[in-house]
């Protein structure tokens, strides 16, 4: 299958951040298949990684991080993949604590696509820059 910047894992993909993005976890949630399986890391000492399975502990971990971002600032950077796979390289402004400045937060996100067009796996790298 060929790679696009438009296919239909990215487009999947490209909607489940523009949900969670502007705080739409309701949309979110519908975007995942119950078994999905999520993997967050990063190389900062902000946060240990994450390894959740099934859609309840992936949104719980989800709207924790989404709270903090603001809303309208995800912006896709770059994205290729087929039907079933997409990658995308975004940026988020987001603050994590009352008072604490915003910084920036660039992320490969890495989308496995299922035959009922839900996401499956999502493997997340990211880093704060301020």
């Amino acid at each position: 299958m060929a790679m696009t910047q438009e296919s239909a894992a990215v487009s999947i993909a490209r909607a489940h951040v523009e949900a969670w993005s502007n705080h739409d976890f309701e949309k979110a949630r519908k975007s995942l298949a119950e078994g999905v399986k999520v993997l967050v890391t990063t190389t900062q000492p902000i946060m240990k990684d994450t390894d959740t399975t099934g859609a309840d502990a992936y949104m719980t971990g989800l709207k924790m991080f989404a709270q903090g971002v603001e809303p309208g600032s995800a912006k896709v950077i770059a994205a290729t993949g087929d039907n079933h796979n997409a990658l995308l390289l975004v940026t988020v402004r987001a603050s994590f604590a009352p008072g604490a400045p915003k910084v920036t937060l660039p992320a490969a996100r890495l989308y496995l696509i299922d035959d009922n067009k839900k996401i499956a796996s999502e493997k997340v790298i990211f880093y704060a820059a301020e």
